[in-house]
């Protein structure tokens, strides 16, 4: 059994899914779009947006795709796990651009490098190295 999200967005599942590319989390191994090959369209809008898309990457895997009547994301998070301090860093700046950082990555009480934030894309992410982690 594994345990993946699915994301859905309203229009904009194609940049989220190349922006997440850019960031170095993987690549797009699926994809299907709504009219192409006689996929179903449910709205004129959607023809040509992501119907169903699988996401991977070394320890990554999660699903996305458009809805036009998706709701804004809320009440979960993606958490990373990562065992190089400076990586950890890179990865939340990026994640972070345009978007909106709620917990600054940093030392946190507990003993860990932590940050939180939300994409510009409306996805929460949460970046975690262990405190045993190395720094590069």
């Amino acid at each position: 059994m594994i345990l993946s999200n699915y994301l859905f967005f309203t229009t904009t599942c194609e940049q989220a899914l190349a922006f997440y590319a850019e960031c170095g989390l993987g690549c797009i191994t699926e994809e299907l779009r709504y009219g192409a090959n006689g996929m179903p369209v449910p709205a004129e809008a959607m023809r040509g947006k992501i119907m169903h898309a699988r996401f991977e990457g070394p320890g990554v895997l999660f699903y996305a795709s458009d809805n036009d009547d998706a709701e804004p994301m809320r009440g979960s998070a993606h958490m990373l796990v990562i065992e190089d301090r400076d990586d950890a860093k890179r990865l939340f700046e990026h994640l972070a651009a345009s978007g909106t950082i709620t917990t600054p990555f940093g030392l946190q009480v507990w003993g860990d490098f932590f940050g939180k934030l939300t994409d510009r894309f409306g996805v929460q992410w949460m970046i975690n190295v262990p405190t045993n982690a190395k720094t590069s």
